[in-house]
């Protein structure tokens, strides 16, 4: 695919935002909001890579931190990352605490009811990322739903759901973030950790040489998008059309070569 400098696609995306005309207040209370204070406030749970995690020096990098400074770019306004757990978000972005959620958030019916989407801009899918290679080896969940095994999950993930529902007869421990529970399963605390498989891989990269396995295909296939607060329908055609116009630039398709397929970052991280 043909590519594009970052200068050239925010311009494009740019561009888009300058031929709309200003939306008032009350009809876009958020947009407004965005545009009277020059900030667009992101959350993400910074602990999900590569999405999104903490560098060496406590920058926070990963794919959707990317996404995110091109999207603000585009807008012509600062981003503020506002870092909350995964399980609280949703309720950040009701409170009014953030504009948007991006932290490879499933879009889901019940999401739906509380936030509006906007993409995909990654498919993913349910693994688990395990010691044992007995497990590693299923090709359906039922084989692992027996009393015994222990299964670690993100807490209010749709992770979290996927095991209550098709493995209800094994134990479940939720989790914070996604570092506590591939603890539990280095630890031996946890037969397995199920997640979204792009997080799966990684831990296997990131723990080299320590019986890590995962899943050669996921089990489901899941949209990933961006959350945004209902009742701003502005907003969210503003962001539908930014995120088109970096497709289109191919920005997406960098980023998913420079965080799903190369691995050079990982030399930025502990």
């Amino acid at each position: 695919m043909k590519r594009f400098s970052i200068g050239l696609f925010l311009c494009l995306a740019l561009l888009l935002g300058l031929s709309a005309p200003a939306p008032a207040a009350e009809s876009a209370p958020v947009l407004s909001r965005i545009v009277d204070n020059g900030e667009l406030r992101v959350g993400m749970s910074g602990a999900q890579p590569p999405f999104s995690l903490k560098s060496k020096n406590g920058q926070l990098i990963g794919y959707e931190v990317d996404l995110a400074n091109a999207l603000a770019a585009a807008m012509g306004v600062e981003l503020k990352i506002v870092q909350k757990p995964f399980g609280q978000l949703l309720s950040a972005l009701e409170a009014g605490e953030v504009d948007a959620v991006m932290s490879g958030m499933t879009m889901t019916p019940k999401r739906n009811l509380k936030a509006a989407f906007v993409g995909p801009y990654v498919l993913s899918g349910k693994s688990i990322l395990t010691k044992d290679k007995t497990v590693a080896a299923i090709q359906e969940v039922g084989a692992i739903d027996k009393a015994g095994i222990t299964l670690a999950a993100l807490e209010n993930s749709t992770s979290q759901k996927f095991v209550e529902t098709l493995m209800p007869k094994a134990k479940l421990v939720t989790t914070a973030d996604y570092d506590s529970a591939v603890k539990m399963v280095l630890e031996d605390k946890a037969t397995a950790m199920v997640a979204d498989y792009p997080i799966c891989a990684l831990s296997v990269l990131q723990h080299k040489d320590q019986g890590l396995v995962t899943l050669t295909e996921p089990l489901t296939i899941e949209p990933i998008g961006i959350a945004i607060a209902p009742g701003d329908s502005l907003l969210l055609n503003m962001v539908e059309n930014y995120l088109g116009a970096l497709q289109g630039a191919g920005l997406l398709d960098q980023l998913e070569a420079k965080w799903f397929e190369d691995g050079s970052w990982l030399i930025q991280v502990p």
